[in-house]
């Protein structure tokens, strides 16, 4: 037993010996496993993190892709409205032609017509190359943006970040073409600042002479003062003159005269002319259009005389405004110089129109007489114009314009010898539509260049 109880005792011995280093072994292995856990949790919190990150950027990438996709179905929406009106042209331009070919074949008498129709051919096909061409810029535009459907599955993150790159660069585009309009916007709104300080000044300077004029000492001297009286609309513009209304003014060497005087932001405009209801019959003779008729309120006709007494200094800028039934409108300008009786008040055009219209108003160098149903001054030597149209108008051959025509205010008649007496301007609505308003207003030369 003593053997046994001795090797018993050793053991114990040996246990107790080793059981602290163990303590400590096992200590220092928790502590390693302490640590190692803890940076166990830190990856795991970053890679959620990170995991999260990709979701957000995954979810951000399918709405931008839905964008693009809504964006390409309105470029094709674009594209294929493009190349209807395309078509349409196309088909106008066909029927135009074959139309030009049926009238020539059956009244050689009508070829004026028929070149006016080869002319709107020409425009429909330019129209049509234009369209073509903006129907090419679309494409390259798609083209662009589907330049990266063809990558594989293995670059889709390269494609995403390539669209998101192609959408930034296009919002980029963008905002600097906003930040030139905001240049142009502000220039504009500089000059618009400029005339206001113009006309403070001017309305100050107007106070000014209104409290001299009204001073107890000098109130008659200034009353009869001619300087006090503008020559022009214009010359009211620049005293300050803000509405629109009836004036009296004074051009030089004439007695007062009572004009309509539009003002706008460019300037005072004289309105001689205007056409709006047909209550005022214009269909009149030579003594009516030389004196005037109507009323400023509504319809009504300057006068030759008046016109001339106005402009007879100067250079002048006519500016004629149109609309037809469908209330769209068009303005086309003239510089011109107006004579006097002599003449038959000719009108001289000095340069081509303003605007897109080409001129439907001859202008020899000598100028072009006015022409009424008593007093054909017209350059149709077997036809009165004024007669065989309506109205007293700056006649060439009767055919291009006649603001002062019969106004037609139900549907115009069928037959073309009684349209072609309404009120016509053929290079913007052809010579047999009747327009629904004009109206003729004239300023000073010098208006032009400071507008």
């Amino acid at each position: 037993m003593k053997p046994v109880s001795l090797l018993c005792v050793m053991m114990l011995l040996s246990s107790a010996l080793s059981f602290p280093y163990e303590r400590k072994s096992d200590r220092k292995e928790k502590r390693v496993q302490y640590a190692a856990w803890d940076d166990v949790n830190v990856l795991a919190h970053g890679l959620l993190q990170l995991g999260q990150g990709l979701k957000e950027h995954v979810d951000k990438t399918k709405g931008q892709m839905r964008d693009v996709s809504i964006k390409l179905k309105v470029f094709n929406s674009s594209v294929s409205e493009l190349s209807r009106l395309g078509q349409r042209l196309q088909e106008d331009g066909e029927f135009l032609k074959a139309r030009v070919r049926s009238l020539e074949e059956r009244d050689g008498q009508i070829l004026n017509v028929s070149s006016d129709l080869r002319e709107k051919a020409q425009e429909l096909l330019r129209d049509r190359q234009q369209v073509q061409e903006k129907m090419s810029r679309l494409e390259e535009k798609v083209d662009g943006m589907m330049q990266g459907e063809g990558l594989d599955s293995s670059s889709e993150n390269f494609s995403d970040a390539r669209i998101v790159q192609l959408m930034l660069e296009a919002q980029n585009q963008r905002i600097d073409e906003l930040v030139e309009r905001i240049k142009q916007q502000q220039e504009k709104l500089d000059k618009q600042n400029t005339r206001i300080r113009t006309l403070q000044n001017q309305i100050q300077m107007r106070n000014d002479r209104s409290f001299l004029k009204h001073r107890p000492e000098e109130s008659d001297e200034q009353q009869d003062s001619p300087a006090e009286t503008a020559s022009n609309c214009h010359d009211l513009f620049l005293r300050g003159e803000t509405s629109s209304g009836v004036f009296t003014v004074q051009p030089p060497d004439s007695q007062p005269l009572q004009l309509y005087c539009e003002i706008t932001s460019e300037g005072g405009w004289t309105v001689i002319q205007r056409r709006q209801d047909g209550s005022v019959d214009f269909d009149r003779l030579w003594d009516a259009y030389q004196t005037g008729f109507g009323s400023f309120s509504g319809e009504f006709w300057l006068g030759l005389e008046k016109m001339y007494r106005v402009t007879k200094d100067f250079d002048y800028i006519l500016k004629i405004q149109m609309s037809d039934w469908r209330d769209e409108q068009q303005t086309v300008t003239f510089r011109f110089r107006m004579n006097g009786e002599e003449s038959g008040y000719s009108l001289r055009l000095l340069s081509p129109p303003a605007g897109p219209l080409e001129s439907s108003l001859s202008s020899p160098s000598s100028g072009l007489a006015f022409s009424t149903r008593d007093k054909d001054n017209d350059q149709k030597n077997d036809l009165n114009c004024a007669k065989h149209l309506s109205g007293g108008w700056w006649f060439s051959n009767c055919g291009k314009s006649n603001l002062n025509g019969r106004y037609f205010i139900s549907a115009p008649p069928k037959q073309r010898h009684q349209r072609k007496q309404g009120i016509f301007w053929k290079t913007w609505r052809g010579r047999y539509y009747p327009l629904k308003s004009t109206v003729m207003m004239i300023a000073p030369a010098t208006t032009q260049n400071t507008s």
